[in-house]
Order: structure tokens, then sequence, then C-alpha cells
């Protein structure tokens, strides 16, 4: 590591590196293609950034591209590596969809040595002439097991057509592995070092799993109690754009405080979600697995499924927008009782204790909530009295409101006829009469007079 990093890092607080900077340091630094699994919040960026400035040539054009999956990990990525590079004095690029193409075109002709982008974007470049890569040494693919799929596994290996790819370095980096991961070689043409923390790395603080049973008419009602909790900001995951839309619809109505991230969102949209949120201004996000893939959101509370995420992969990426570099976290499980049986059933080969919570006054706690029997009861009227002034409470029939019409009453003790009987009818009384509607007191100086 350089001098000016070294400074910087003990400067920032940091005492050590973690398991995967120090991993895969030397091998980057020789020039070795890599494959660098690691949980997330584990600092991968930063291990590939630092050997990625290291290499790097001030004023020799660009030489390292950074490829991400959407928008907002692009330029959280930008961030985290200009911040670095300014003190080698490097120019970063972010190149995304959703920004201005001449402004981009604009910053291209500077030559910055590092551009980070998605694979959309960076093929329409490349294909325009806006973009070359002669002088490209290092391409990095971050949440390779997302970007290494469909279309966008399509869009790489144009990219790599486009460079020098026999002496290209490439570094591969994701939370979990998937089956292209093993098929790397092939797909590249290279040989690739895999080198695997996961086991060894505890940068992850202690995060809580919990489940909470809820039926789908009751979900939005819950969620907006969870966003009362104090000191609770979450990630609310959605599968689907348009549950995501009809919940954001509720929420508005109720007055709820949260914002929303979606793919189809202009980018200054979606940066102002971030940033209101990252700054505390809003407890809920509303997001999907595709706009929050990698998002880094310092010392995040809590992440919430609203909806299940369809397999083991997405929840270990949910679950890891929290519990960040030590920190607590807590991810919940929204479902019924069909839905947290498949979601435990999905879950059984993991090592995640996976429990019920439960919403008790505006704290999640472990311990079921005890029923409390209802303290009303109704006791036989010793009067008349008693009866017509309502002193008489219903014995473990809970709340008036919910007795049935109809309903059998329950076996008591006999009550005479005339206990009940209604009361006599004033003599004399003429609904007709010019003294209807006179308070007691002047009717009766009406009467005297």
């Amino acid at each position: 590591m350089l001098d000016v990093f070294k400074e910087k890092f003990a400067a920032a607080g940091f005492t050590e590196l973690s398991p995967i900077q120090t991993a895969v340091a030397t091998p980057m630094a020789e020039g070795t293609s890599v494959l660098g699994l690691a949980p997330t919040g584990s600092g991968k960026t930063l291990a590939f950034t630092w050997p990625m400035l290291e290499s790097i040539r001030v004023g020799e054009g660009t030489q390292a591209m950074i490829l991400a999956p959407s928008q907002e990990l692009a330029m959280q990525t930008t961030n985290v590596v200009r911040d670095w590079a300014k003190l080698i004095d490097a120019k970063v690029l972010a190149i995304t969809g959703g920004a201005n193409v001449k402004r981009q075109t604009e910053k291209l002709k500077k030559h910055p040595e590092i551009v980070v982008g998605t694979p959309g974007r960076m093929t329409n470049m490349i294909a325009d002439g806006k973009l070359k890569l002669g002088h490209l040494k290092l391409m990095i693919v971050d949440e390779a097991d997302e970007l290494l799929t469909d279309e966008t596994l399509d869009q790489i290996r144009e990219i790599l057509d486009a460079t020098f790819a026999e002496t290209l370095q490439l570094g591969f980096f994701s939370a979990t592995e998937t089956k292209i991961l093993d098929e790397l070689p092939r797909w590249f043409g290279q040989k690739v070092e895999k080198i695997d923390v996961r086991a060894i790395d505890q940068t992850q603080g202690v995060v809580r799993h919990r489940t909470m049973e809820v039926g789908n008419r009751n979900r939005v009602d819950l969620l907006k109690r969870i966003s009362r909790v104090d000191r609770l900001r979450a990630l609310v995951f959605f599968n689907k754009m348009q549950e995501l839309q009809h919940v954001s619809l509720e929420l508005r109505h109720q007055h709820v405080s949260y914002v929303a991230l979606t793919s189809n969102q202009r980018q200054v949209e979606r940066e102002k979600a971030l940033r209101l949120f990252r700054q505390g201004k809003v407890e809920l996000l509303l997001t999907t697995d595709l706009a929050a893939r990698g998002l880094d959101v310092p010392e995040l509370p809590a992440v919430i499924n609203y909806q299940l995420p369809k397999d083991v992969t997405t929840y270990i990426h949910r679950s890891g927008r929290t519990g960040r570099m030590g920190a607590e976290g807590l991810v919940l499980t929204l479902g019924d009782d069909h839905d947290i049986r498949d979601f435990k059933k999905m879950m059984k080969s993991t090592e995640y204790e996976i429990k019920p919570g439960y919403l008790v006054d505006y704290q999640i706690v472990d311990t079921k909530p005890a029923k409390v029997k209802p303290v009303l009861t109704f006791d036989h009227p010793s009067s008349v009295e008693e009866a017509t002034n309502g002193r008489h409470r219903v014995e473990g029939a809970g709340h008036p409101d919910a007795v049935k019409r109809g309903a059998k009453p329950s076996r008591a003790v006999p009550v005479k006829a005339d206990t009940f009987s209604a009361p006599k009818k004033h003599k004399g009384h003429n609904k007709h009469s010019k003294k209807k509607g006179m308070r007691k007191k002047n009717r009766d100086r009406f009467t005297k007079s």
C-alpha cells in the first residue's frame, strides 16, 4: 500500500485490513486475475481500489474500468474510488444511464484514468466511438453474481472484444457464489484465481433475523407501525414494481415518512431519495433488489422483506445491507402463515438463526406477548338504577362491540322479571304541550306561576 494510502487509512481510524483486502492485495499487484468472495460489508470496494490505483500511471489514458449492476452502486463506487484517487491526482469518471450523454462525452475527452459505470451505457459509449479502451489494463466486475447473467453477460463480453482481452487483468467480486463463477475461465478465456474468505471473515456485526406473521390486508398497516419504532430506519424490499407502487400510495395516504428507489426513476430523483434516506430525514426506503444491489448505507438499523426473497442468494444480499462493519442489525421478513412456512423451508439449509419477532409498544421484541384477558365483566345489577346507569360489566365478553348480534347469552344467575321493568311514564305528559323541551327548573317556575 502506498504511503499516502496508509496515512489516510490511519486517519480514518482503521487499524487493520479486512480479510478480503489482505487476501487479494498481492495477487492483484502481480497482475493476476482474481475472483474475490467475501460477505457484504466486508470492504470489497477498497480491496480492489488500492491495488488498482497503485498500478495507475497518471496522464496515460483510461487504464481501469469498474462495472456495477445499478446506477446507484456505480455512483457509490465512484465516490469511494475518487476519494482515494485524488491522493495521486488520478481522474475518475462515472458513466451511467440516466445521466447526460453529452456531458459525459465532454469529460471523456479529458482522458480519465478510471471509468465506473453500468454495462449498458459503457457498450453504447464504446459503440459510438466516445469511449476508447486502447490503454485499458484492468477491468473489475463488482457484484459479479448479478452481472454475469443474461444480457449483461453479453454486454461485458462485448466490452472485452473492444480491448486487448489476452493481456487484460480481470477482477470479479461477489458476496455469493453462483455456477457461472466456477466457469470464468471458459467464458473469459483466462485463468482466474479464486480467493474465498467468507468462512473466516468476522467483519459483520450481530444481525437478528426475525419473521412477523401478518396477512396481506394488514401488511401496510404493520409497516406503518414498524416505521414508528424509535431510531429504526429500514430498506424495504419488494419483488415486483407494481406492489411497491401500491404500497407507496398507501403510505402516502397515511402520511408515513418514506422515499422510493426504482429503476424507472430519473437519476436526479434516485440520488435525492438516497440522500434523504442516508441523512435520516425519512424512515423507510422502498426498493427492489436490482435498484438496491450493493448499496452501502452506513449504520443501517434494519432491512424489511415486504415480499419474500425469491431464493437464498437474494436474502443474503438483502440482509447484507445491515450489520455492516461490526454494527448491529435487524432483518424482518413479513408474510402470512404459508409465506413464513415456505420461507423457513427455503432457509433451512443455511446457518441463519431465524426466529419470530413481535411488535410490542413500538419495539420489536423476541418474546411473544401474553394475551390479556378482558377485565370487563357483567355483574348482575342489584337495582334498576344500576342497570339503567350502565354500572354493570360482562365477564369474559371482551369489548361490548365484539358481541355478535343474535348470539345466545351465556348462562347466568336468573333475574326476576320485575327487576328490569320499564319505568312508569309521568302522568299528565302531553307531547303537544307548550312546556315541551323546557328545562326542569323553568318548567317548575312556569307551573308555580
